[in-house]
């Protein structure tokens, strides 16, 4: 395999990677073949996409650059506000979380995105997990049911 050159940590909207700014001249200045990445990154992240209609949920994407320019895609799971924002069908967090509430998730909203994301979560059980994405909640403005 050939030396590394680069890795990037990226978050790009599923199905919605484009060679336009901030990713297309970061890809090009560590000399990615910017249409290969889009059309790779969209294809592996089409059925997130679909998933997750109409909100664009970000997921996150490990890509290492290797120093021949290949590179490898490594895809994660979507960011734990972007599924909050999606079971919400919301835009936004709250700007002052502490003062106004957006929402309120569920036990069952709460199981639901710990099973998306439970690979990515440094949680040793189901109940850590969810205690993890109640905290990310709060942070936005949602209040959680944890009973």
């Amino acid at each position: 395999m050939a030396k590394v050159q680069n890795i990037l940590n990226l978050e790009i909207p599923a199905g919605k990677a484009q060679p336009a700014p901030p990713l297309g001249p970061m890809l090009w200045a560590n000399g990615v073949n910017i249409g290969q990445f889009t059309k790779e990154f969209n294809e592996k992240t089409a059925d997130y996409m679909k998933k997750f209609a109409p909100t664009d949920v970000k997921i996150k994407c490990k890509l290492t650059i290797f120093v021949d320019r290949t590179f490898q895609i490594e895809i994660w799971a979507p960011i734990t506000s972007g599924l909050i924002k999606w079971k919400l069908h919301l835009a936004k967090g709250s700007g002052e979380p502490n003062k106004n509430k957006v929402g309120k998730l569920s036990r069952a909203d709460l199981e639901e995105i710990y099973e998306i994301k439970k690979d990515d979560l440094n949680a040793n059980s189901v109940e850590e997990g969810i205690r993890i994405i109640a905290g990310t909640a709060r942070n936005m403005g949602v209040d959680c049911d944890l009973k």
